[in-house]
């Protein structure tokens, strides 16, 4: 078992991510701006899920809250998700210094490939099912990977039609505790 605790105890002390949390200005889906201002919107809602997740399941998403977009700074922008150049990449190494729990490593390198999905769907009017099925099989705790795509996509800014989408999409697909009715 992965001590998430312990492993984000030495990540908020390393240089680098504490010099990527004050990147970023206000943009679409981002009005809050920094990392560091998103990290803190999100650690709120990880506090609206309580009594949904175990105490386990909170300290493996506090790692990932914390890790998932720290790298932006870094990253080229409009690359894929898959591109080592991204920033999920980007964040994947960086926690696989400290992580070697293979689920994590997969849901921060693929914590956008929902919304990319549902951008996808709304452009060509059709699901690229082996896309979907790729990330079903990439991920093995649906119920932690779900609960995180509430806190980072149940943001002020954030519209819930793509994870509504999502949702839909997985339901009969997947086992998980999470659904639609959890967002907020």
């Amino acid at each position: 078992m992965t001590d998430a605790a312990a492993i984000l105890n030495a990540i908020q002390q390393d240089e680098r991510y504490l010099v990527n949390l004050d990147w970023g200005t206000p943009r679409p889906g981002h009005p809050e701006g920094t990392v560091r201002a998103h990290i803190d919107e999100l650690e709120r809602n990880l506090g609206r899920l309580a009594g949904k997740i175990t105490s386990s399941e909170e300290d493996r998403l506090r790692l990932i809250i914390h890790t998932h977009d720290t790298f932006k700074a870094e990253a080229t922008q409009g690359v894929a998700i898959n591109d080592p150049r991204s920033h999920a990449s980007h964040a994947r190494r960086f926690l696989a210094e400290f992580c070697d729990d293979p689920d994590l490593l997969n849901m921060v390198q693929w914590h956008d490939e929902p919304y990319a999905l549902w951008q996808q769907q709304r452009r060509s009017q059709r699901v690229d099912e082996d896309r979907l099925r790729s990330l079903i099989e990439r991920i093995d705790d649906w119920n932690l990977f779900l609960a995180f795509l509430i806190i980072d996509n149940c943001t002020d800014a954030k519209s819930r039609e793509p994870l509504q989408w999502f949702l839909s999409m997985i339901a009969e697909r997947i086992e998980s505790r999470f659904s639609v009715a959890d967002l907020f």
